[in-house]
C-alpha cells in the first residue's frame, strides 16, 4: 500500500530481481485502470494479473479472490498484492494477505503517519523509499521512526532506494523470512 508514485511497483520489481532465482513469485497488480505497472512485471519473467477497478479507490477481497482463480498459485512461494495508490481506504479491505507492506517515499513529506495512521496501526512493515533524495528535502527519518514506534511497535522500518539500490537487501531479508515462517508447517498439527 502507498500513495501513488511512492514506489510500490518499483520495490516489487527490486525484489523480484533480488529473489526470483530462488524464490517463485507471482503478482496482482491494482490499478483504477490500465495495465502499465502490469506489463512491467511481466519483463520480470513472473506470473502477473492485472485488476483494474474502474474508478474503485482500492482492491477487494472479491476483486483478489477472482485473480486467484487465474494464478499459479501451487507454483508460487510468494505473491504481491499491489494496491491502488491510496492512503485513504485500502487499510480498511482485507484481501487474505499474510502480511501488509506500507510505502512512503521521502518527496511525500514525514507527515504521512500523522494523516492517515489506520495504515500505518495495521502494517507489518513500512519501507521509506527514495532515501537517495533525504539530501533535498526536509523529511525527518528519526522523528518518522519515532512516531512509528507510537503507532505500531510491531512495524518493521526498512530505508531504501530503488534507484541505488540502498537497504533493498534487508527488505529482501525480511521478505524471504516471511516466506520461511508462512511455509513452516504448524506446531499445532498432528
Amino acid at each position: 500500500m502507498s500513495s501513488p508514485g511512492a514506489g510500490k511497483t518499483s520495490l516489487i520489481l527490486e525484489t523480484i530481481r533480488m529473489l526470483k532465482k530462488k524464490t517463485r513469485i507471482g503478482v496482482i497488480e491494482g490499478d483504477i485502470s490500465s495495465s502499465i505497472d502490469a506489463e512491467k512485471v511481466k519483463r520480470e519473467k513472473v506470473p502477473v494479473l492485472q485488476i483494474n477497478t474502474g474508478g474503485e479507490c482500492h482492491l477487494d477481497a472479491a476483486m483478489v479472490n477472482r485473480a486467484l482463480e487465474n494464478m499459479p498459485l501451487d507454483d508460487l512461494d510468494l505473491l504481491f498484492i499491489e494496491n491502488v495508490g491510496n492512503l485513504v481506504c485500502p487499510g480498511e479491505f482485507k484481501l487474505g494477505e499474510d502480511r501488509k507492506a506500507l510505502i512512503v517515499s521521502v518527496p511525500e513529506g514525514d507527515d504521512k503517519i500523522y494523516k492517515y495512521p489506520l495504515l500505518f496501526h495495521l502494517a507489518d512493515a513500512v519501507v521509506i523509499n527514495k532515501i537517495d533524495l533525504l539530501p533535498y528535502t526536509k523529511f525527518d527519518v528519526d522523528g518518522f521512526s519515532k512516531a512509528l514506534k507510537g503507532f505500531n511497535r510491531k512495524a518493521r522500518l526498512f530505508q531504501v532506494s530503488c534507484t541505488t539500490r540502498e537497504g533493498i537487501e534487508d527488505w529482501t531479508d525480511w521478505v524471504v523470512s516471511a516466506v520461511r515462517r508462512r511455509k513452516r508447517p504448524s506446531q499445532n498439527k498432528p
